[in-house]
């Protein structure tokens, strides 16, 4: 059982940055692809970003954040990170950080593939 828990959250300017983080419980995430999605009020949860734990690189991102958000780890942390530059009033939405084993096939940019979820950090972007 991995248990992730989201912080950095909170209210930004259009234009700003803020870096969530994502801690994990487990010891090693070797065997986990490590995701952030989000989700706006009366929407769908959507992918954002992901990141190959193990390698610490092979990353896709959404069209919508590409560009602007930067996923990275920190492997003596156990922390996935999202540093979101830029933002725009439509990147405000709860994020969450999630993991996916690795074992689990493709598909990484849906919700369904991953195993394991953060209960999420808030992030709103005034205009």
């Amino acid at each position: 059982q991995v248990q992730l828990v989201e912080s950095g959250g909170g209210l930004v300017q259009a234009g700003g940055s803020l870096r969530l983080s994502c801690a994990a419980s487990e010891r090693t995430l070797n065997n986990y692809y490590m995701g952030w999605f989000r989700q706006a009020p009366g929407k769908e949860r959507e992918f954002a970003a992901t990141i190959s734990w193990r390698s610490g690189s092979n990353t896709d991102y959404a069209d919508s954040v590409k560009g602007r958000f930067t996923i990275s780890t920190d492997n003596a942390k156990n922390t996935v990170y999202l540093q979101m530059n830029s933002l725009k009033p439509e990147d405000t939405a709860v994020y969450y950080c999630a993991a996916a084993d690795i074992r689990g096939g493709p598909y990484l940019r849906t919700s369904a593939r991953y195993n394991y979820w953060g209960q999420g950090t808030q992030v709103t972007v005034s205009s």
